[in-house]
């Protein structure tokens, strides 16, 4: 991106801000004096806060807003806390869509996304289903939680599959006609993996995907097996269903157990970190959905913040567009981010212990942010653990450099040190925030550029 260097050594060019005008340093005034008028009308309600629309996001009738339109559709346009379900908001992926599909449709395998957290991997899985069931797939959509059972779930499933298309049942038999589901024909006792095979094995004329996210939320082990069993079943009975698969997970064996014995049977996808193209592609979004411009070096700043996570770039240009039309603007401008970016500093320390927060605010004071930035970039752009040659790979900085990282982050017990037990060690940050956290902090630090600026965010 023109102005930026993202290798650190010059993680960001520093820039100047304009001095704002006195117009714009009233407008950031955070405390105003109460109206004696209205402290006699006794009106000091109307001075509070409110919301700007009404829950059926029609606008408020009491408000003033002449952006109210602009902000109603910014919430559509940038949208952190919740997966892409709008196909003309989708940024990117399309090959990794793509290979996905392929992969289902082709090679009629059972398919596995794993990644970090943030990376899109819902998202992808919303697409996935739009394009499944135009092409007449059935669709069965399940999160899992820390206690899914095997029968839950896929009892909750066989529901959704009409018996209209058991080859048992004609289509115009009772039960048919009456809407019933593979439901009514399991068992009273708790579903296996092999009871529910037998009934996909009898399904005709359609095909149904079976999607588990949030895969690694669930705590029981027999499950997952249970899960690996059925994926071998369906696949050696040649079964019309196949699963997805969707977690958190630095690997593959991390997400699904008893790999050995389906490994032929599924595709395994690592959702990637974006290119610049594609959070460009992001804020291009945005624009065009909410009606707003973005600045070119605004737009520099979020891609240069985001470092190819498309939660970051949804949280900052959602952040950046309502601070923005909070000060009566259209366009977003630099100061915009960097205000933005704020915000995001504290939703990231929400996630961090107390302690912890206590120590990275006193290394930065120390001056030593530049080697965490460094760290926190490696372990980002790897998506857990990191070798010492990670370090020099990321950072593009010599051995010794990357050395003084490691260093620091053994001192202070930011991670843990796992040897691989031929002389080389791998090294995870302690908390699974905190990668994301030391980034943010410093861009923080280095997008305010004014004197008394260059701080780590107190919470």
């Amino acid at each position: 991106m023109a102005g930026w260097n993202t290798k650190v050594g010059g993680l960001f060019k520093r820039r100047k801000k304009p001095a704002r005008t006195a117009e714009a340093q009233q407008g950031a005034t955070i405390l105003r004096p109460v109206p004696r008028d209205a402290r006699r009308r006794g009106n000091l309600n109307e001075l509070l806060p409110r919301f700007h629309s009404m829950a059926s996001d029609q606008f408020s009738g009491k408000s003033n807003d002449r952006f109210a339109n602009i902000r109603s559709k910014l919430r559509h346009a940038f949208t952190p806390s919740q997966p892409v379900a709008d196909q003309r908001m989708f940024a990117g992926r399309e090959e990794v869509l793509k290979t996905l599909i392929r992969s289902i449709e082709d090679q009629r395998l059972h398919g596995v996304l794993y990644g970090e957290r943030g990376i899109g991997k819902t998202s992808l899985l919303h697409m996935l289903t739009q394009a499944a069931r135009e092409a007449r797939y059935i669709v069965v959509y399940s999160s899992c939680g820390a206690n899914s059972t095997f029968d839950e779930i896929f009892r909750a499933a066989a529901a959704d599959i009409p018996l209209l298309f058991h080859s048992g049942f004609s289509p115009t038999t009772s039960e048919a006609e009456k809407g019933a589901t593979l439901a009514d024909l399991a068992p009273a006792e708790p579903l296996t993996p092999r009871k529910f095979g037998d009934l996909c094995s009898k399904l005709t004329g359609t095909r149904v995907l079976i999607i588990l996210d949030e895969f690694d939320r669930c705590e029981s082990g027999a499950f997952r097996r249970d899960v690996a069993e059925l994926i071998k079943n369906l696949s050696d009975r040649l079964g019309r269903v196949q699963l997805i698969l969707a977690g958190v997970a630095a690997d593959l064996t991390e997400l699904v157990e008893h790999i050995p014995s389906i490994r032929r049977n599924i595709f395994a996808l690592r959702v990637p970190k974006m290119p610049d193209s594609e959070v460009l592609q992001i804020v291009a979004n945005g624009e065009r959905e909410a009606g707003l411009t973005f600045d070119p070096t605004a737009t520099a700043s979020v891609v240069a913040v985001a470092l190819g996570s498309p939660y970051i770039a949804n949280l900052l240009g959602h952040h950046a567009g309502h601070l923005a039309l909070d000060q009566g603007r259209s366009t977003v401008l630099p100061r915009d981010v960097s205000d933005s970016v704020d915000r995001a500093v504290v939703e990231f320390q929400g996630r961090i212990g107390k302690p912890l927060q206590g120590r990275i605010r006193s290394l930065f004071d120390k001056g030593a942010g530049e080697l965490l930035a460094m760290a926190a970039r490696t372990a980002l752009a790897g998506d857990g653990p990191f070798t010492p040659a990670d370090v020099q790979a990321s950072n593009e900085v010599d051995a010794k450099r990357a050395q003084q990282v490691l260093q620091l982050l053994i001192a202070e017990r930011l991670v843990s040190v796992d040897d691989d037990g031929d002389g080389s060690s791998r090294y995870e940050f302690v908390e699974d925030g905190l990668p994301a956290y030391l980034w943010i902090s410093w861009a923080q630090v280095n997008l305010h550029t004014e004197p008394g600026t260059a701080r780590l965010a107190r919470g």
